[in-house]
């Protein structure tokens, strides 16, 4: 266990990541898993998240039931709980609903929250309130069984700098994880918009929390340009994952996954790595499909 620490500590400090500087990296680099280079087994669990849905949620055709019916019906490893939809924050309904997941053998990989309920990127004076909206959402995750909360720290204030939002995110998230830590829960940064895409930003913030209840969600479609690079420097900090095969937001340029899912191996990543469908196809037939991709992919790499 120290030694995995002192490993992923080691990267941390060196991932300031010479900035998504050494991008002149090869492009190639990651496409063939060097041999004996995986530390451990590697763990690539298929899962779904629930914002894949959000058209259906969001209208009300479906409840995070039916969502969790659905992902039994995908035949996928676990499920992220978007909590924009969640009926109640009440005890009694989180209760129900993990006991309902856990009837039909479905875990929760993880639960995420929204920028728009909490941004972690928040001045100074604001972040005693910060910290305590996101201990309650803490909670809610730690009622519905979930180890892994995924976070936004995205929207730096006008006239602020990426300095100041690394030392805002960083300082903010360092009592939440202590608090976290009590209840086995992780806090997942997510790659997400603005600065936040950056692995160096990621990185450095990690650095700084320097805490095994702190990783990063990785979203390997929000990168605007060298994902393979940034993916494979936010591999070793990683603690959930969300999947779509195409980056660049607008542009959708494609992902060539299974390059990815090569990387992953390399690094020898064990957890999730969730569909999070967001496509113009509907959803009742786009994320089957995105989903045999990932299930596919997993067979196909992982050592379970």
């Amino acid at each position: 266990m120290m030694k995995e620490t002192l490993h992923r500590r080691g990267f941390l400090k060196a991932a300031g990541l010479a900035a998504a500087g050494s991008l002149a990296v090869d492009l190639r680099a990651g496409a063939q898993p060097e041999e004996g280079t995986s530390s451990k087994y590697p763990r690539l669990l298929s899962g779904c998240c629930a914002y894949s849905y959000g058209k259906y949620l969001e209208s009300g055709k479906m409840t995070m039931e039916d969502f969790i019916l659905k992902a039994v019906e995908l035949d996928v490893d676990g499920v992220d709980m978007t909590t924009y939809w969640l009926k109640s924050h009440e005890p009694a309904y989180l209760a129900g609903l993990r006991n309902f997941a856990y009837r039909h053998g479905m875990p929760f990989s993880g639960a995420a929250i929204g920028g728009e309920t909490v941004d972690l990127c928040k001045p100074t004076e604001k972040r005693a309130a910060t910290v305590e909206a996101i201990k309650k959402w803490v909670e809610v995750a730690e009622a519905l069984g979930a180890s892994h909360l995924r976070v936004f720290g995205d929207h730096l204030p006008k006239g602020a700098t990426e300095a100041q939002g690394i030392e805002w995110i960083s300082e903010t998230m360092k009592p939440v994880c202590e608090y976290s830590a009590k209840r086995g829960i992780i806090l997942g940064i997510e790659t997400h918009t603005e600065f936040s895409i950056k692995a160096s930003v990621i990185g450095e913030i990690l650095r700084r929390v320097d805490s095994p209840f702190a990783g990063c969600n990785l979203d390997i479609s929000n990168f605007l340009d060298h994902p393979y690079e940034q993916i494979e420097a936010l591999i070793p900090s990683a603690t959930h994952v969300h999947v779509r095969d195409f980056y660049n937001g607008e542009r959708k340029i494609p992902l060539d996954l299974d390059r990815v899912w090569q990387m992953f191996v390399k690094a020898g990543y064990q957890g999730y790595m969730s569909v999070e469908y967001e496509a113009q196809e509907d959803p009742m037939t786009g994320v089957p499909k995105l989903a045999e991709k990932v299930k596919t992919l997993c067979k196909k790499y992982s050592s379970v």
